[in-house]
């Protein structure tokens, strides 16, 4: 059966504490040590794994976790068009989605690269990069692809189905929304099983179950998208 993706807005401000690990919990660990300031090692680190592995909600979710402790940090993704230089205030430089940057973007990263490990002021920054294949196989030019490579690199698994609906049963419970396991099976199979997609669906219908007054059903989710 065709599955279905929705082009629906995240409402929710992704974090560490909200990314279901499953077979990913080394480098969750990792990541929580160092956004907490436990440890401030300047060694870069590099995730990578295929779409709806979750490698943009942990790199937004740290981006968030230093914003909200006071800090400045560096975002380079594939849709920054004119990206600045590289800033003395910032902590770290968080650079997502590195397989598709163009030239510029390519010559940014590699000078924000440089600067963050051997800054003019201050201790040396974290660099938090991600891509959707290991570094030696990114298409990216060599002095990049090698420092992307040269740190902490962490292979990111997609979550198996009995993961993706302790996930969505979790995230339920905690909007105080009962969703039985006939509505989970039927947004499982017939929409994008990405978990990106699946939280934003389950989001999107939240917030329609209060609009209507009525309850999460399969008739309910068949009336949003009508209204879509």
């Amino acid at each position: 059966m065709k599955q279905l993706a929705l082009d629906i807005g995240l409402a929710t401000v992704p974090s560490l504490a909200s990314f279901f690990a499953g077979p990913n919990e080394s480098a969750l660990s990792h990541l929580k040590l160092w956004a907490s300031g436990q440890t401030r090692a300047p060694v870069p680190t590099y995730l990578w794994g295929e779409a709806g592995s979750g490698k943009t909600h942990l790199l937004q979710a740290v981006h968030h976790a230093l914003t909200e402790q006071g800090h400045a940090v560096g975002w380079l993704d594939a849709h920054t068009m004119n990206p600045p230089e590289f800033q003395d205030e910032w902590v770290a430089v968080l650079m997502d989605d590195v397989q598709l940057y163009n030239a510029e973007q390519q010559h940014t990263a590699f000078n924000w690269f440089v600067n963050a490990l051997t800054p003019r002021t201050g201790t040396p920054r974290w660099v938090l990069a991600a891509g959707s294949l290991p570094p030696a196989d990114l298409k990216l030019r060599d002095d990049l692809r090698t420092r992307l490579g040269w740190g902490h690199v962490y292979g990111l698994q997609v979550l198996g189905e009995a993961e993706r609906r302790a996930v969505l049963r979790q995230e339920a419970d905690a909007r105080g929304l009962f969703l039985s396991d006939e509505v989970m099976s039927y947004m499982l199979n017939r929409f994008s099983r990405d978990l990106g997609s699946l939280m934003q669906l389950l989001d999107h219908l939240d917030h329609y179950a209060l609009q209507t007054q009525r309850a999460l059903t399969i008739p309910l989710v068949r009336a949003m998208l009508e209204n879509e």
